[in-house]
C-alpha cells in the first residue's frame, strides 16, 4: 500500500459512493462527467471494472481512474 502514485481520501462516516469520490478527488468536474466516466467503464474499484457511480466505497477501497489511484481512509476509524 505504500504506493508513491497513491492518493489518499479520507472519508467521515460509513462509505462515499463511487461518483461522489471522483468529484471530490478533482478527478472530474462534475457529477455528469462522473457518471459518464463509469458508464464507459473507465474506472476501476479494487481491481475491478464497476459501472455504478452509486456503488459504496468503504475504509480501504481503491479506485483507480485516469492512471491515478485513490485510496479510501475512514477518518472515524
Amino acid at each position: 500500500m505504500g504506493d508513491i502514485n497513491m492518493i489518499e481520501i479520507k472519508i467521515h462516516g460509513e462509505f462515499i459512493t463511487l461518483g461522489q469520490l471522483l468529484k471530490l478527488a478533482n478527478a472530474v468536474s462534475s457529477g455528469a462527467e462522473a457518471k459518464l466516466v463509469i458508464a464507459d467503464g473507465l474506472v476501476l474499484v479494487n481491481g475491478e471494472v464497476e459501472t455504478r457511480r452509486g456503488k459504496k466505497l468503504h475504509h480501504q477501497d481503491i479506485v483507480s481512474f485516469d492512471g491515478q489511484d485513490y485510496l479510501i481512509k475512514n477518518e472515524d476509524l
